[in-house]
């Protein structure tokens, strides 16, 4: 916890969402809610297996860092880079040593991971202007190719999931619009999420002002 914010980690699947409310004004996170005309995704966190070779790429491509950590004996790092100079979010490199730690999570997130409903976090939406530029700034930064897909860009990843890239038309304006949650039954998930008054007008299911795409598991 910080001076400014709320944070909450939960498990989905072995992946995690983040929620982080403002407590008092003047806040980047208030400002930022302000900004968007509402609650919304802010920030994408990735893992990466060489956070030395991740940071440098950064570096090369003239990213500028907002925060960054190397913790205990450098086997937890992270360094979050600035939204203005990747587009459309805070990106997040992380590592960890082993791979399959998540200290974020605290101590005993293993104990709380539930994969009967939901098995992992499997894409993110970004949304702008200019999608094919965004796209490929990011494809730059991490080291990835851009390519286009019908009306959006896509960058994939390594465990199948992928990074989109779409042209802003909620009058939202630039932003993390989506991301995509692996599920077992689709149907059911949307159902419990509609009768919660959970479901937007474009059928999407909505947390915290962001939409969320139910994905087949």
């Amino acid at each position: 916890m910080t001076a400014f914010r709320l944070s909450k980690l939960h498990a989905t699947g072995n992946d995690f969402l983040e929620i982080v409310t403002p407590f008092q004004q003047g806040t980047s996170a208030g400002r930022y809610i302000d900004r968007r005309k509402g609650d919304g995704g802010y920030m994408v966190i990735l893992q990466v297996r060489d956070i030395a070779q991740a940071r440098a790429r950064a570096a090369a491509a003239r990213v500028r860092t907002v925060e960054q950590a190397d913790l205990q004996g450098g086997t937890v790092a992270m360094s979050h880079l600035h939204p203005k100079d990747v587009g459309g979010a805070i990106l997040s490199l992380d590592y960890m040593h082993p791979w399959s730690r998540w200290e974020w999570g605290g101590p005993v997130w293993r104990d709380n991971v539930r994969t009967d409903v939901s098995t992992g976090i499997v894409g993110a939406e970004l949304q702008g202007d200019d999608p094919a530029a965004m796209a490929t700034r990011w494809g730059e930064v991490l080291g990835r190719e851009a390519e286009p897909v019908g009306e959006y860009w896509r960058i994939g990843l390594d465990d199948g999931g992928e990074l989109r890239f779409v042209h802003a038309n909620d009058g939202r304006g630039e932003g993390l619009g989506r991301f995509d949650v692996a599920v077992h039954d689709p149907a059911a998930v949307h159902a419990v999420a509609k009768a919660r008054g959970k479901v937007g007008e474009d059928g999407d299911v909505v947390l915290s002002g962001t939409r969320v795409r139910l994905v087949q598991a």
